[in-house]
């Protein structure tokens, strides 16, 4: 459906748009995918605001952005590794911007030993999915208030490694596996995207999930040699970050992707169906409103909020 693929970038993603009074939220915007997801929507004429838990990081990225000419930059801190920190954040932002255009749920982890949250979950499950469940849940009403939101959840190509473990999500008895649980992570955020497309879609706010591809970035950083040694033959050649980073500003600019809420991309296409052995396109698990329903409700569960609006 798209004109673009693999090897597209954001540069060509985005030509002709404008985003001139758009308000753009993004998590792990201090460096790496985020970092060039920011510098690109923001290059358009949006408003951005790099969220992480790193203030160095995020000031000198803020620095960066505005050496480039960009104006209209601002960060806030938060630590997705502890859910206080999450709801200080999302009120901040909130009181700040009562309209959010476009937040892009970027920042995360992989593959790491096993360890915990400051609130006792997995670190994978409740870094790269809880903490941001939390996140987009609290800012649903400037979502709402923008009219016409998107949502971008990244996920990977890597929820082919792993389903959600519905009856221990957090490895409190199961054996720990840190690829499958990064799988299962990757799933929760396709599947965060399908739950709340079908909670907000009649607001005006649209979600989608994506892989984004393989790049190299600091996301890597726990890997240890033998996963390197893996990774020197990757099922898919490796991109740009320009090229990496093009999914998810096509998700949350494309106007043939109004009506696709819920929706898995990758490349800059639509995902298809594919259960077979090989991890490329999405799992019928990932995309599931069963599954996702009841993620929902275990993530409702585990933070301790329920949302209606």
């Amino acid at each position: 459906m798209s004109k673009f693929g693999f090897e597209s970038s954001t540069y060509e993603v985005l030509a002709g748009v404008n985003l001139e009074g758009k308000y753009v939220v993004v998590t792990g915007g201090g460096a790496g995918l985020g970092f060039e997801t920011a510098r690109a929507l923001g290059s358009k004429g949006a408003h951005v605001v790099l969220v992480g838990r790193n203030a160095e990081k995020l000031e000198m990225a803020k620095m960066s952005l505005m050496l480039m000419g960009q104006t209209k930059v601002d960060s806030e801190l938060m630590d997705l590794n502890d859910l206080d920190s999450i709801r200080v954040a999302a009120k901040t932002l909130q009181q700040r911007y009562p309209k959010i255009d476009i937040l892009v749920n970027n920042a995360g982890i992989m593959a790491c030993p096993l360890s915990r949250t400051k609130q006792g979950f997995e670190s994978q499950f409740g870094t790269n999915h809880l903490a941001h469940f939390l996140f987009t849940c609290l800012l649903a009403p400037s979502l709402i208030a923008a009219d016409s939101a998107r949502v971008v959840n990244l996920s990977s190509s890597g929820h082919h490694l792993g389903m959600v473990n519905f009856e221990d999500p957090n490895y409190e008895s199961s054996p720990y596996n840190k690829w499958v649980a990064y799988g299962a992570s990757k799933t929760s955020n396709a599947l965060f995207a399908v739950g709340l497309n079908a909670r907000l879609a009649s607001m005006g706010v649209s979600s989608y999930g994506v892989h984004p591809g393989m790049i190299k970035t600091d996301l890597g950083r726990h890997l240890e040699p033998e996963d390197i040694a893996d990774l020197s033959s990757p099922p898919e050649p490796y991109k740009a970050v320009p090229q990496g980073a093009a999914t998810s500003v096509w998700a949350a600019t494309a106007p043939d992707l109004a009506d696709k809420g819920g929706s898995f991309l990758a490349n800059c296409q639509v995902a298809e169906i594919n259960d077979g052995p090989k991890p490329f396109g999405v799992k019928t698990y990932a995309t599931s409103v069963e599954n996702a329903d009841k993620l929902w409700e275990i993530s409702e569960a585990l933070v301790g909020n329920k949302f209606s609006w």
